[in-house]
């Protein structure tokens, strides 16, 4: 991953960009899905503005160490798959999820914004 401003001390959050993995077709969004596939909350994404391809990492005070090197170690498993060309990997994530990848510019134009009880379900007549 790339540091956009360097290697300079950080407080509370790690600030990446896309630049390492431009012309693999892997999107920025699709690395962030496939975190889901990892058991990750996905990172924040495309903020702040000033950075093309922002992934904002805040990881809790409350994580133990082992937490953060468990997480650290899923990155780089996932840059890894990024460098080898593993694009299928990305390009449809999540895949282990209760949902799929949602149509973002669907929902950003049409969204849902009120909840309604699912309809039971039909048994099946033996």
């Amino acid at each position: 991953m790339s540091l956009p401003y360097g290697n300079k001390p950080c407080m509370h959050e790690a600030l990446f960009d896309d630049a390492w993995f431009k012309d693999t077709g892997v999107t920025t969004l699709d690395f962030a899905k496939a975190m889901i596939d990892e058991g990750y909350h996905p990172m924040t994404v495309y903020f702040p503005l000033v950075v093309h391809g922002a992934m904002l990492v805040e990881p809790t005070e409350s994580e133990s160490k082992a937490s953060l090197d468990l997480f650290i170690a899923t990155l780089r498993d996932l840059a890894l798959a990024v460098k080898r060309g593993d694009t299928a990997r990305f390009v449809g994530a999540p895949y282990h999820a209760p949902r799929r990848r949602l149509d973002e510019t669907r929902a950003a134009r049409q969204p849902v914004l009120r909840w309604t009880k699912p309809q039971p379900v039909a048994e099946a007549a033996e």
